[in-house]
């Protein structure tokens, strides 16, 4: 009979937590932008973050040059199953303060606040030719009141799964009334070679139009921007996590001012864990 070494120990333990928490139902997302179909079962429950990056300009404080920002923001979103076809989503949004060194600092796409939404599935997944699931949210942060709704619609082929979320919202500002329509859907195509390791590639849009106060000549930051790229999500068990780094695919010959917040590239990475 063999001794268990400390060494054979671990990994005794370890294959042991595998090999039960793969039966455990988890959301994964393989697309970090696009919502799927598949949703939590009733009294199942997930903790995702979201942390978003894109390199922009800023001004220097002392020099008065423009220099390099690092554009963030942090996304911590708490799902539960109500029933098997119905999910809330509650999020926190929190996006750091820029340091005295710059000025005109970029804003970021989201603003500190919070986020509550539903997200329906008509069918189950495969039911329909087409998988579709409708999802409302509603946002509350520090400079307006957001009103989200997408269509998600899924179709798998063997191996690949092609996702769409047809997606807009209307924001109503605190200040001067304004009123902004913008438009995000994003798509891609995602492949499962084996379940922990799924590669894809995504793409994603977002453009904002004011409906007064509208300014004479379009500036850049209102888009519409165009971002595509490859993307991977590792899963094990109930631990997944899902990555994206994309490249602007309009306007690539702007040249980025100061303040402005879409970046030439963009990633996002999000980790999820069920509960």
């Amino acid at each position: 009979m063999k001794t268990l070494t400390p060494v054979r120990l671990a990994a005794l333990a370890a294959s042991v937590v595998f090999s039960a928490s793969f039966p455990a139902r988890a959301t994964p997302r393989p697309l970090p932008f696009t919502y799927q179909h598949e949703q939590l079962g009733a009294g199942e429950a997930e903790v995702e973050q979201f942390v978003d990056l894109t390199p922009t300009k800023a001004q220097d404080v002392t020099s008065g040059k423009r220099v390099w920002y690092g554009l963030t923001e942090f996304i911590t979103e708490f799902e539960t199953g109500i029933t098997d076809q119905l999910e809330l989503g509650l999020y926190v949004t929190l996006v750091p303060t820029p340091t005295a060194e710059y000025r005109n600092a970029p804003p970021a796409m989201e603003s500190n606040g919070m986020k509550q939404r539903l997200r329906w599935a008509l069918a189950p997944a495969g039911f329909w030719p087409i998988d579709v699931s409708l999802y409302g949210e509603v946002s509350e942060n520090e400079h307006e009141l957001e009103l989200e709704g997408k269509v998600l619609l899924q179709r798998r082929f063997g191996i690949a799964r092609i996702i769409a979320n047809l997606s807009g919202e209307q924001e109503f500002y605190y200040r001067n009334n304004q009123r902004d329509f913008v438009l995000n859907p994003s798509a891609g195509v995602t492949f499962e070679p084996i379940p922990q390791l799924q590669p894809g590639l995504e793409t994603w849009v977002a453009g904002e139009f004011p409906e007064n106060h509208r300014p004479k000549t379009r500036p850049f930051e209102l888009g519409p921007h165009v971002y595509v790229g490859p993307t991977l999500l590792w899963q094990v068990g109930r631990i997944w996590w899902s990555n994206g780094v994309y490249v602007r695919a309009t306007d690539r010959n702007h040249t980025l001012a100061a303040g402005e917040s879409f970046g030439n590239v963009w990633a996002r990475t999000v980790i999820g864990i069920g509960l």
